[in-house]
């Protein structure tokens, strides 16, 4: 494991703060306020803004208890957009840290998304997108092996797509933005709706959703208010992946703010996802992947002397079910990681656990 140096560390963490800031000076003219109102028994931060016509147009901006988010609603009027130096920025950490960055189509996929408010309404990055993040979060360098992809998936919960009372713009307009032979391509469940969207050349977006009901809505099509006439697709575990998420930069023109799954989560999701691949004509190769990104990130918390993190949601997801067991044990035995597994079941113990319980004997 490589650490970055500290003065790149600086850097990504400047990068970080300044996007965000311009990302609401961008969103939020200086004509609107800012309002808090309770939901559900928490308050959310939404922004009001007179039109032209009379009335209001009202839109949600996140929880109140998001320090970010309620920091920057305190100082709006002094946040400026500096483009010109974030872009800066986004070379110098790409040029001399190596620090990973999307292909320039998928960054201007993500970034549409972006200025459409997908992350805004608490939207999540999933994937091997995700992944290149935590070179940049964790202060490393990660291989560049597992980083490869094809498509790009997104993800929120239906719960916070049908309270935030918001929406996107139509997704299929907005990537349209970026690619005029995006499509829509029917859900086989039901073709009244869309989950994915293909360019010509085969490129996808996928939006997916937490299944946390009967398996009789893994197959079908969830509607979600929020995502601009786009449904999405329920799979099982999701909602352990993209509970509590982080933040992170995309390291694409002037720097993308989006959210992320937290690395631990990922990297015992991986374990998860990594034995249930479906046999199909990459399943193998799909199931490899996802269990090289899972060890990757499993090796390099707890060489930051993070053990006790991963250890944690790693009994978390264990403590699940049999389902859950049984995939994780899977996984962990097809690594024959000896010196992976020694070294998590010492985190079990310190946090309490027995590692035989976890299967870590």
């Amino acid at each position: 494991m490589k650490l970055l140096d500290h003065t790149y560390q600086t850097l990504y963490s400047e990068l970080a703060q300044r996007s965000l800031d311009a990302q609401f000076s961008e969103e939020f003219s200086i004509d609107g306020r800012f309002i808090s109102m309770e939901s559900g028994g928490r308050r959310y931060w939404y922004f009001d803004l007179a039109k032209a016509e009379g009335g209001k147009q009202r839109t949600y901006v996140g929880p109140v208890n998001d320090p970010d988010i309620t920091e920057r609603v305190e100082r709006f009027k002094d946040i400026k957009a500096d483009t010109r130096a974030r872009r800066k920025l986004v070379s110098t950490l790409i040029r001399e840290a190596y620090l990973p960055r999307p292909e320039l189509f998928v960054g201007d996929v993500i970034g549409a998304l972006v200025r459409a408010g997908f992350f805004r309404l608490r939207g999540v990055m999933v994937g091997t997108v995700a992944f290149q993040c935590y070179s940049a979060l964790l202060g490393v360098r990660l291989p560049n092996a597992v980083m490869q992809t094809a498509d790009a998936d997104f993800a929120q919960f239906h719960s916070i797509s049908a309270a935030v009372g918001d929406t996107m713009p139509p997704v299929i307009a907005v990537l349209r933005q970026i690619d005029p032979t995006f499509r829509e391509l029917p859900h086989h469940a039901d073709n009244r709706y869309s989950t994915q969207f293909a360019t010509r050349s085969g490129y996808k977006v996928e939006f997916l959703t937490p299944n946390t009901g009967s398996d009789d809505y893994s197959g079908r099509p969830a509607q979600m208010p929020a995502l601009g006439g786009a449904a999405a697709q329920p799979l099982r575990f999701l909602d352990f992946l993209i509970h509590q998420p982080v933040r992170a930069v995309v390291l694409h023109g002037a720097g993308l703010p989006i959210l992320v799954p937290a690395p631990e989560r990922y990297a015992v999701h991986k374990l998860i996802v990594g034995s249930r691949r479906r046999i199909d004509d990459d399943g193998t190769a799909k199931s490899r992947k996802d269990r090289q990104q899972a060890r990757i990130l499993m090796q390099t918390l707890i060489e930051l002397r993070q053990g006790e993190t991963i250890a944690d949601v790693y009994m978390e997801a264990w403590d699940r079910g049999p389902a859950w067991r049984d995939a994780i044990g899977e996984s962990m035995r097809s690594l024959g990681d000896a010196g992976l597994a020694s070294r998590l079941a010492e985190s079990v113990e310190r946090l309490g656990g027995k590692p035989a319980e976890y299967g870590l004997a």
